[in-house]
């Protein structure tokens, strides 16, 4: 299969996406060795050198893994990049829903996992979102950002107080998805006010170490953002 490169995309990027799309097709099963740098270069129709660049772009990636005299091995046929751009494009419904997934189990853990520093995080974040809210304990209209990067902290503080890693690392890749999201929200008069008591719900239940009571305190904010997006699409 030869290659030639497409307008400004460089050969380079031509070898990452064709290999890209191999694995993502299940060409190399997850824990397979792929073919040597020689054979795809064969195969490809380019050079040795391009092909070891384009590998070590999709080791970045998190597709392969590359072992000191044994080969490159496939980690994952999933893109993460691909993932986190398929969430980035999805609508505030999709955010709210994953968020809730995500959310009310990481407050059920946080619940049993929290420490002090953990507790601290979360009222800092809260104490902040407080002062730029005005006489309703809503954001001004010239603090919608700012305020909805102390709401994320909350959120943020919270999965952290899980104590997972991984999870806080998908919340992590998650986070600015969230945001967007949320700045959209607050300067949509058609969608629910964020309710500071909602978040104190959260942050007690966690503090007192009920994780059921977390996860349904969890449940309730995020819950009613997500019936009032779907109202609207309904009214669509």
């Amino acid at each position: 299969m030869a290659l030639q490169a497409a307008g400004r995309q460089s050969l380079v990027d031509t070898v990452v996406e064709a290999l890209r799309s191999q694995l993502t097709a299940g060409e190399w099963p997850v824990g397979a060795r792929i073919p040597t740098e020689h054979a795809l270069a064969e195969q490809l129709q380019v050079g040795r050198n391009t092909v070891r660049e384009a590998i070590r772009v999709l080791v970045h990636a998190g597709m392969l893994r590359s072992r000191q005299g044994e080969g490159t091995f496939v980690v994952s046929t999933a893109d993460p990049g691909e993932i986190m751009r398929g969430i980035q494009r999805a609508g505030i419904r999709d955010v709210l829903e994953l968020r809730i997934a995500l959310e009310a189990e990481a407050a059920r853990l946080a619940a049993l996992r929290r420490e002090p520093a953990d507790l601290e995080r979360m009222q800092a974040a809260l104490d902040a979102q407080a002062e730029l809210a005005d006489a309703e304990g809503q954001p001004t209209a010239d603090s919608l950002e700012l305020y909805a990067d102390h709401d994320i902290a909350f959120h943020r503080a919270v999965v952290e107080a899980a104590h997972n890693t991984a999870l806080t690392a998908t919340y992590g890749w998650f986070s600015s998805s969230v945001r967007e999201a949320l700045v959209r929200a607050l300067d949509d008069h058609e969608m629910p006010k964020i309710l500071h008591d909602d978040h104190r719900a959260v942050l007690d239940a966690i503090a007192m170490g009920d994780p059921e009571g977390a996860e349904r305190a969890t449940r309730v904010l995020l819950e009613r953002p997500k019936r009032a997006v779907e109202a609207l699409l309904a009214a669509r």
